[in-house]
């Protein structure tokens, strides 16, 4: 039996212990990887303190729902793929299927696509979960068209700085609403920062002429959901990532808007839809290579024996960025 290293977390809250697990082997329509980095995201903090019940991971886990690194083995029926391939996806970390906090990883060849040639493994690794959920709103559910007024409230954070670029590279007028202090990330993405102390109303005024804005893309939920629904224009759409709590339609209704929320996770926990998931990579491939989109990276470096520090910087809102964990070191 062929063991590998990998970050087990036995109960919710437990602190991790680094096991040597039986390495897994691919079956048919999967790709055993090498992962070389895993992407942390605020879901897998909420997955370790047994917050997240639509994740549905049941414990002892390995958590890590981002990966990138290399294509160890196919199992049968698998073309699309062969040894030594830079892949990446999201892959795991949900459902009781294994995540990338290991040294190797089975996925699904469907949720799989070919890594960006110009990104590194830590930028790729950086990168699934979120611009799977900014296409997924933005195209899928909103289909964007050039010219189309968009705002993107939380702006700054990791889906927002995502659907800024993704919007800005299929011919949007973009907007990003987020504090004062990311004002001129915002603004080197190619969207007009707007500060998120001003009114709706003030920021609509100023930038549609009270009209609003066709595509409201909210990452935050809450009040900002309920921003959303004032802010959108007539026939407009809003779409969230986050959109679980209680709200009050009639702004929404009286304008003749619709509304989509997105939940990402659906193909990882069902089977459905998991092609759609690689489909969608190979186009952030294709924006990557064209120097159109590049995920913003915490510089701080973690390994397997130090992720409880990186889950503790994205739960306190510290982190200054993707935060990614370099698995190689691990092996």
């Amino acid at each position: 039996m062929t063991l590998m290293n990998a970050l087990v977390l036995d109960s919710a809250g437990a602190d991790f212990r680094i096991a040597e697990l039986p390495r897994p082997e691919p079956k048919a329509g999967e790709v055993l990887v090498r992962v070389r980095a895993s992407g942390v995201n605020p879901l897998d903090t909420k997955i370790r303190a047994g917050a997240a019940g639509h994740a549905r991971h049941p414990f002892p886990a390995v958590l890590g729902i981002d990966m990138a690194g290399l294509v160890e083995a196919v199992g049968p029926d698998v073309t699309g793929f062969r040894p030594g391939d830079e892949v990446y996806g999201m892959t795991g970390g949900v459902g009781g299927v294994q995540g990338s906090l290991a040294s190797y990883q089975v996925a699904d060849a469907r949720l799989l696509a070919l890594k960006p040639a110009n990104i590194s493994m830590r930028q790729a690794a950086a990168l699934p979960l979120i611009f799977i959920t900014a296409w997924e709103g933005l195209v899928d559910r909103a289909q964007v068209k050039p010219g189309q007024k968009v705002v993107v409230l939380g702006a700054g954070g990791g889906v927002g700085h995502i659907v800024i670029q993704l919007a800005v590279a299929l011919g949007a007028d973009v907007y990003g609403v987020d504090s004062v202090s990311k004002s001129g990330f915002i603004a080197g993405l190619g969207a007009t920062p707007i500060d998120r102390a001003e009114s709706v109303e003030a920021y609509m005024d100023r930038h549609t002429g009270g009209r609003g804005f066709d595509i409201v893309y909210d990452t935050v939920g809450g009040a900002s959901l309920d921003a959303a629904f004032s802010a959108v224009a007539r026939f407009g759409h809003v779409v969230s990532a986050l959109g679980w709590g209680t709200h009050a339609l009639a702004p929404l209704s009286f304008k003749a808007a619709s509304y989509s929320g997105v939940f990402t996770l659906l193909p990882l926990l069902t089977g459905e839809g998991r092609e759609h998931h690689g489909d969608i990579l190979r186009e952030a491939t294709r924006l990557a290579e064209a120097g159109k989109l590049a995920p913003r990276l915490d510089d701080r470096l973690f390994t397997l024996a130090n992720v409880a520090e990186a889950y503790r910087l994205i739960a306190d809102r510290e982190a200054l960025g993707k935060l990614v964990v370099d698995i190689g070191s691990a092996e």
